[in-house]
């Protein structure tokens, strides 16, 4: 991974046990990217989600695509990141599949509006080339005040 990729990573917030972007495949800062998530199989939530036949859970692919829409959003050289940024709504996403251990679910994210403290995203999630999730991702932040 490049270093600005691992430098744009760095900037998410969520400690490692609520990471769900192992690492940037694409990065236009500010505009759109791409990344991937390796199913490991260790993850302590697929336990349950369902014991014997484990499933990356769909409401996580939200947030995958989320994280990775906050890493395009914050590496814009042009606007100042925001402070706090963290889902906020969703529009039209659509569950069609999930991932399991083992596989590598490749996100797509494009910002496609700003205003003010506001970012739209239209993102998507990928298994071995079927389309597993689509959707609006809307992230909130506020604007860093200077002292």
């Amino acid at each position: 991974m490049s270093p600005a990729f691992a430098q744009a990573l760095e900037r998410l917030p969520h400690a490692p046990e609520f990471r769900f972007l192992d690492r940037l495949v694409a990065l236009e800062p500010g505009k759109s990217g791409a990344g991937e998530y390796t199913v490991r199989g260790d993850e302590p939530f697929l336990r349950g989600h369902f014991p014997g036949q484990p499933l990356f859970p769909g409401v996580l692919l939200v947030e995958a695509a989320a994280q990775l829409a906050g890493t395009i959003a914050q590496s814009d050289p042009a606007v100042p990141p925001l402070c706090g940024l963290k889902l906020t709504g969703m529009r039209a996403v659509r569950i069609r599949g999930t991932a399991k251990p083992g596989d590598t679910i490749r996100l797509g994210a494009r910002i496609v509006a700003r205003l003010g403290n506001v970012v739209q995203a239209e993102t998507s999630a990928t298994v071995d080339g079927e389309t597993i999730m689509q959707g609006e991702i809307i992230l909130g932040g506020e604007r860093s005040h200077s002292p």
